[in-house]
């Protein structure tokens, strides 16, 4: 959960500026964002500073600086270790690069935190078609991890990561815009955590069970397959539709779905969007194992477990300067708030002293604040 919400928030900025398209570079912007989260004893916030200038009429480069300030206390580390604090700090360069209809991109990004160490490089290329009504897009990354622990400096393993995409987008009216991606990401090398342990039926320990470290299989493919398409309505107004199915490996299904609706009012927009999300869980996920060693892999981590989430988000852009400021041409302010909800179908509330194996299922709420100052210039 935590690696998820963290690549969510820092993905932020970028989306922030709307549906891509090859054609056009990207317009000369600073962005600025403060996020937050809680949920489960875990809070997570930082800032994040992202710069896009044109160089010329055909490059573009953009950079981010983002930090994560993390505290822990959640249903994982309570059970099982201590509270901990920590620091993530990301930063990422970037370029794209025009030639008539394409649009070359290419981005380096790192990631640093006390016990994990990762690098990205990517790549992609955008084609407009017909009339710049179609555009195909094709898209490549490489990632390189180094797994670590804090209170283990010489225990090191690696991870490498590969993903690729291929994406449509389509205007099919002067009303109606809707695409098509298909992802595929390989990983392989060291995929679990190496704090998180699972535990097994011990009728020698008084409570009932003991714990081991958790073991995953050292490859892993994911195949996810996303639609969307939004619809501007006569009064000003659009509503936005979407669908991801995702598949893995690991023997988990996954189904998430979003409506969206859009309202401009003078000089505010504000959206309101509901996302469900249902998954099952890994093949080799227990939540309580019959015996030490039981089976070749396990895990007890619960976002491999199967679950159902529902999130609400409430957005209110504001738009400022619309006239212009010495080198700014405008500027805006967003305030974005998600409630987030998720029930855990088989990972159990060790918390709670009952008998084991009947604990009460765990489910959590979490709230993510995100805001944003852009300016344009």
């Amino acid at each position: 959960m935590k690696q998820r919400l963290l690549r969510l928030c820092a993905a932020a900025l970028l989306a922030h500026s709307g549906w891509a398209s090859a054609g056009v570079l990207p317009d000369d912007r600073t962005d600025v964002m403060y996020h937050l989260y809680e949920g489960d004893g875990v809070q997570i916030d930082g800032p994040s500073l992202l710069v896009r200038k044109k160089v010329g009429k055909s490059v573009s480069v953009v950079s981010n600086y983002y930090v994560d300030m993390v505290s822990s206390a959640s249903i994982d580390v309570v059970t099982t270790a201590s509270p901990y604090t920590e620091e993530r700090t990301q930063w990422s360069l970037g370029m794209d690069y025009l030639r008539g209809n394409t649009t070359m991109t290419a981005n380096y990004t790192s990631s640093v935190e006390s016990d994990f160490d990762a690098t990205t490089y990517s790549f992609g290329v955008s084609q407009d078609m017909f009339g710049d009504l179609t555009t195909l897009s094709l898209s490549y990354s490489y990632g390189d991890d180094v797994v670590g622990r804090s209170d283990d400096p010489d225990f090191s393993r690696d991870n490498t990561r590969q993903q690729y995409g291929v994406g449509l987008t389509q205007i099919i009216t002067r009303n109606l815009i809707t695409s098509l991606n298909f992802e595929t990401i390989t990983d392989e090398g060291f995929l679990n955590n190496p704090y998180r342990s699972v535990r097994y039926a011990d009728p020698n320990n008084p409570v009932g069970y003991s714990f081991e470290p958790e073991l995953y299989p050292n490859t892993r493919t994911t195949n996810a397959l996303g639609i969307r398409a939004r619809y501007f309505l006569p009064w000003r107004a659009a509503i936005q539709g979407e669908y991801r199915g995702f598949t893995d490996t690991w023997g988990i299904t996954s189904h998430t779905g979003s409506m969206t609706y859009v309202q401009p009012w003078k000089d505010w927009t504000f959206e309101l969007t509901y996302r469900v999300h249902e998954q099952t869980g890994a093949d080799f996920f227990q939540d309580l194992f019959s015996r030490a060693e039981a089976t070749n892999f396990r895990a007890r981590d619960k976002e491999l477990s199967p679950l159902t989430s529902n999130t609400v988000k409430m957005m209110a852009t504001y738009e400022f300067l619309t006239e212009g400021w010495s080198f700014i041409d405008r500027g805006s302010v967003t305030l974005s708030y998600d409630h987030l909800m998720i029930d855990y179908e088989e990972f159990r509330d060790l918390r709670s002293g009952a008998v084991v194996g009947e604990e009460p299922l765990f489910s959590l709420e979490a709230n993510v604040i995100q805001l944003f100052f852009s300016f344009w210039y």
